[in-house]
C-alpha cells in the first residue's frame, strides 16, 4: 500500500454566476487594476490517502469529488497525484 498525495481544484462552471469573483473583480477595479476581468473564485484541498496503485488512488479521488467534495451541477474539477513525501522538518525534530 502506498500514500499518495492527491490536490483537487475545484471552479464554477462558465454558465454559473460567481458573485464571489464578481466582488473581487469590483474591489481590483476600485484599486486601479482595470485591466482584470473574468475573475472567478474556487477551492483548492490537498488529500493524502492510502492506495495500492496510482490509478486506484485515482479511482478513490473520482469517487470523492462525485460524492461530496463537488457539486456536479454547479462545478467542476481536476486533480493530480503524487506519491507523499514526509515532511523533513517533522522528520529532523523527531
Amino acid at each position: 500500500m502506498a500514500t499518495w498525495k492527491a490536490q483537487v481544484r475545484v471552479w464554477l462552471k462558465p454558465s454559473v454566476f460567481d458573485p464571489q469573483g464578481r466582488a473581487v473583480e469590483q474591489a481590483l477595479h476600485s484599486l486601479g487594476y482595470t485591466g482584470v476581468g473574468e475573475v472567478r473564485i474556487g477551492k483548492y484541498m490537498e488529500l493524502r490517502l492510502e492506495a495500492a496503485s496510482e490509478a486506484e488512488a485515482a479511482a478513490q479521488v473520482r469517487a470523492m469529488c462525485d460524492a461530496v467534495l463537488v457539486n456536479p451541477v454547479m462545478e467542476t474539477y481536476a486533480f493530480s497525484l503524487e506519491p507523499w513525501a514526509k515532511d523533513a522538518r517533522a522528520e529532523a525534530s523527531a
